[in-house]
């Protein structure tokens, strides 16, 4: 959708048209748009019903908000989910900040939190199109001005007028060019592939110590620069960012993990974290005690399975599996809890016999730190999914001592 069709959904017909289209039922769609054709002309309708599908789609980010938003598949993708912008513009309220400059701000998303703390927001965006509907989604709130321009090409204020200013980044993680048959193009993974690159970031934070600039959930702890901290933010167990903060607004340097949910968040850091040295290995599946726990995968990202050791007394069942054993029942926020039923070598064999010995006629796998055809072990295990009247069991695959080892455990 280009900038001149923007303009045509945003005013006049085109939001009038908009405004009046049902909520978006796949299966009625294409007759919808036929009959909307006898009305109005055939592309205005195709980014119409273009619109509502996206806004159906954008509630479980926006809410109540998507219903007069604008959007585009990959600015949707790529949009920050409206809690975890609003944790974002505290950060910047809580440093006394008054001015945010937002340089790729895509569909405006934080941008929207920002001026929702009354900050002032000046809004940047590369693409033309994506420009325009961000000030179409900023509207409401006069001190949100949106500019079309590049990041590099923004005069940032300096001196005494920089003292209460802050800047938000949000690289582009996509690149240019023919999209899919969802209207969204491919994905880059690169620090240096990125717009603006790691590189041009650490620049700006240089420049203006207020920064925060939000990265992919795959973001190296190798490339944390000195005294930043790096969060790594899921939302009910999926790991949506990793945002790297610099001076005033990086509250804990080094690395965090923000576990947060519709009813609370929890932050774990490195200070949590037990020292790895202080705790052996585990040497064998044999030495698995009565509970297992499983951290959220944000602790995971942030390298964080030490806070779990410590906060259970526990012992990690290998190097990065994440998997943490202990003889203590602990109810954490941000770890679930398994009482292990049996733990064995990997043999499907004999895996397969305890299981038809203890009525289980169905399994689910999660395995993690193994190289494991999920769906082969199934069938290794003559588990189809298919139940005969007997019960489903949890089955845990991963390595203990530098072996695979298969733990049967049940949800605490």
């Amino acid at each position: 959708m280009d900038a001149a069709m923007v303009d045509r959904l945003a005013t006049g017909e085109g939001w009038a048209l908009l405004q009046s289209l049902p909520a978006y039922d796949e299966s009625t769609a294409l007759q919808l748009q036929e009959k909307l054709r006898e009305a109005f002309d055939s592309d205005l309708v195709a980014a119409a019903m273009a619109q509502s599908r996206l806004r159906a789609r954008a509630v479980d980010k926006f809410g109540d908000f998507a219903a007069g938003m604008l959007f585009t598949p990959d600015g949707l993708e790529q949009a920050t989910r409206l809690s975890l912008a609003a944790r974002h513009a505290h950060r910047f309220a809580a440093a006394g900040l008054r001015e945010v400059y937002d340089l790729g701000c895509g569909i405006g998303a934080d941008a929207m939190a920002f001026a929702g703390l009354d900050l002032v927001v000046r809004a940047v965006d590369s693409d033309a199109a994506t420009a325009r509907i961000a000030a179409i989604n900023l509207r409401h709130w006069p001190s949100a001005r949106v500019t079309h321009a590049r990041a590099d090409e923004v005069r940032l204020p300096l001196g005494e007028a920089a003292r209460h200013l802050g800047l938000w980044l949000d690289p582009a993680r996509r690149v240019s060019g023919v999209a899919d048959h969802r209207g969204r193009t491919r994905r880059v993974f690169s620090l240096d592939a990125i717009s603006p690159t790691w590189d041009e970031v650490q620049a700006f934070a240089a420049r203006t110590p207020a920064t925060g600039a939000k990265l992919s959930p795959s973001f190296p702890h190798a490339a944390l620069p000195d005294g930043a901290e790096a969060q790594w933010s899921s939302w009910h167990g999926e790991v949506l960012e990793c945002v790297v903060w610099w001076g005033p607004l990086a509250s804990q340097p080094g690395r965090t993990a923000a576990v947060c949910s519709a009813r609370a968040t929890h932050v774990v850091s490195e200070a949590d974290a037990a020292p790895a040295a202080d705790e052996p290995p585990l040497p064998s599946v044999t030495a698995i005690r009565e509970w297992l726990y499983e951290p959220d995968r944000a602790v995971i990202r942030a390298g964080l399975t030490g806070a779990l050791v410590a906060a259970v007394d526990g012992t990690e069942l290998g190097t990065g599996v994440g998997y943490v054993t202990s003889p203590a029942a602990y109810d954490l926020p941000w770890a679930r809890r398994y009482r292990v039923l049996e733990a064995m070598p990997l043999s499907p064999k004999a895996l397969s016999r305890w299981l038809r010995d203890h009525g289980h006629d169905r399994v689910t796998i999660k395995k993690r730190g193994v190289t494991l055809d999920a769906d082969l072990l199934r069938r290794q295990l003559k588990m189809t999914g298919r139940g005969k009247g007997g019960s489903e069991a949890t089955l845990v695959v991963t390595r203990v001592a530098g072996a695979q080892v298969a733990l049967v455990v049940t949800p605490a």
